[in-house]
């Protein structure tokens, strides 16, 4: 329910100061704080003005809306020729020589409710809204009558308005300066956080540097040390080899001969899993491409573990692999991943069966193998660190089939350098199920290869038409970044296609291409669908606006915030730099 308290006629310059002073006057007298009141009478000075400007003047009228959400309700109504553009004006984005707009968006924020309707030649109507505070009094105990009679008695005079409006403006300054003081002393601690920030990434990209040159030192080690231990190894077996096919020998020299041979013969399979894993840390692997057949692998397989099977009680089945097609990729990085597959399988199976199988997926175009067991298992916490180098798990068969904890670290890395990935299923004393899916085709290019852990710098591009946005964006990241710059909508989709940055900082109101246009074009073409974008922008968003942009993008900043923040790296870079490195990856 609405009650009327009283109005105020708008007909000379000299009544919006009148509305502006019972405004401020009602709002004491129904308990809102002095800076509320300073609000509502502000809000009201405006409206009218404009009334008075554009309407040729028109009437203030204060109510109440009484029931559960009590507000103060002040309508402004003018007879002038009406405003065709609303909607552009309650926008922001119209703009006159007069500054007509700016008041009523300003006005708009004061209050919690605003509304407006005006058409051309009906003249204009504005809605002012204000929830009474939640100390107020009960209104059914102080009539609205004796408010009026209140502000009846309170006469109206210039000087003393015009005096009360430099209080008020002096109380406001007090305050800017006190939040000044402040704003001041939190940029001097800020800065000095920065700094340690900044020397904390100094040093972290000086430890990178010094753990990158440490693994190259590692893998040159390991190479050249695989290399030297092969020339004994290889005499020692072949001499092994010679002794037991020479002259007839006793049943003691032959055991002790063959002890030797099996030594040798496993310090080799160290020496090569070493050599091998060195070379994938480093990124000297090389694709041999070739075709072949699964069931031709699984025949090859077949014959070399017949010759190797040392018990009765495990039987090994290589299933028939029905209506897979021709591999083109290396046949021979492939046969070591099941190899290894393979051994394990036979080693931590006492009993039951070990069997290989493969399946064809049309619609990613890929072949998965799978190594099916009726070993031990692996308990849950173990899955992933079999997949750690010279890993060991504890159990009684672990110790008598001793291994180097280097296969399948070997074979993680073969399957991500044929764009393939590994997965386990297992379930203690049941078994275990290793599986490799890898692409029937090879790509070098292919999209979501895993990265070596030496892998380049991230990039982030940032695309935007003011230059003082990106030069402030660029002085926020002070993380390890290769920072590209585009200077419009156009320039930065070339940028994207050229560079394929880890990341995109994108402006919505560009002059060629708008940043809508720029996503649209992005997600289209698919060498950019999957670069991950962050929305920059002055503009205030409507939640519609959001949802809409949320779709195609992982985070909307705001330029406001990024401009006070412009020395508060240490909240946002490690941010960015999460989604730099990993979010093209998860």
């Amino acid at each position: 329910m609405s009650t009327s308290i009283f109005s105020v006629a708008v007909a000379h310059e000299r009544d919006i100061v009148m509305a502006r002073r019972r405004a401020c006057q009602l709002a004491r007298l129904l308990h809102f704080p002095e800076r509320e009141c300073t609000r509502v009478g502000t809000a009201v000075s405006e409206i009218a003005r404009n009334a008075f400007s554009y309407g040729g003047g028109g009437t203030v009228e204060f109510s109440l809306e009484q029931g559960p959400h009590a507000s103060l309700v002040i309508r402004v109504i003018d007879r002038g020729p009406g405003i065709g553009n609303v909607d552009e004006i309650l926008s922001g984005q119209y703009k006159s020589r007069t500054g007509m707009g700016l008041g009523i968006i300003g006005a708009r924020r004061l209050m919690d409710g605003f509304e407006m309707t005006s058409q051309r030649g009906s003249g204009t109507t504005v809605l002012l809204k204000k929830s009474l505070p939640k100390g107020a009094c009960d209104i059914a105990s102080k009539s609205l009558v004796n408010i009026a009679d209140e502000l009846a008695q309170k006469p109206y005079d210039l000087f003393d308005e015009v005096q009360q409006q430099n209080q008020e403006l002096m109380h406001t300054l007090a305050e800017l300066y006190q939040r000044q003081d402040e704003l001041t002393r939190l940029n001097r601690e800020l800065e000095d956080t920065n700094r340690g920030v900044v020397a904390l990434y100094a040093e972290l990209d000086e430890r990178a540097e010094n753990l990158r040159q440490a693994d190259e030192v590692k893998s040159r080690f390991l190479s050249h040390l695989s290399h030297e231990f092969r020339t004994p190894l290889n005499g020692i077996i072949g001499l092994a080899r010679l002794l037991l096919d020479g002259s007839a020998r006793n049943n003691e020299e032959i055991k002790q001969i063959r002890y030797i041979q099996r030594s040798a013969e496993d310090l080799t399979e160290l020496v090569d899993d070493l050599l091998d894993l060195a070379k994938a840390q480093a990124g000297k692997l090389i694709v041999h491409l070739s075709e072949f057949q699964v069931k031709n692998l699984f025949a090859a397989l077949r014959g070399m573990f017949r010759a190797l099977s040392t018990t009765e009680s495990v039987n090994l089945v290589f299933e028939d692999p029905d209506s897979i097609p021709f591999l083109r990729t290396d046949e021979s990085k492939v046969s070591q991943i099941l190899r290894n597959f393979v051994s394990n399988a036979l080693k931590f199976t006492e009993e039951g069966e070990v069997r290989v199988s493969a399946a064809y997926e049309a619609e990613p175009d890929r072949v998965i193998f799978y190594v099916n067991d009726t070993g031990i298992g692996i308990a849950p916490e173990n899955r992933e660190r079999i997949f750690e180098e010279f890993a060991q798990i504890e159990n009684p068969i672990q110790r008598r089939v001793k291994g180097t904890g280097l296969g399948l670290p070997l074979c993680k890395r073969l399957a991500e350098l044929l764009g393939g990935t590994i997965t386990v299923t297992s379930h203690l004393g049941v078994g275990s199920t290793f599986a490799v899916s890898i692409p029937r085709q090879y790509s070098p290019d292919r999209p979501g290869v895993v990265p070596s852990r030496l892998a380049s710098r991230p990039k982030l591009l940032v695309i935007d038409d003011e230059e003082i946005s990106r030069y402030l964006l660029r002085q926020l990241l002070t993380g390890p970044f290769d920072v590209l710059e585009a200077s419009g909508g156009e320039e930065g989709l070339r940028e994207a296609r050229k560079r394929n940055p880890d990341l995109i900082f994108l402006d919505l109101a560009m002059p060629d291409l708008n940043g809508l246009e720029v996503i649209s074009r992005l997600k289209a073409e698919p060498a950019t669908a999957s670069i991950p974008i962050v929305i920059i922008t002055a503009q205030t968003l409507e939640a519609e606006e959001e949802r809409r942009l949320a779709q195609g993008t992982v985070a909307i900043l705001s330029k406001k915030d990024l401009a006070r923040a412009s020395t508060l790296s240490v909240e946002f870079a490690p941010k960015i730099a999460v989604s730099a490195r990993y979010v093209r990856n998860s």
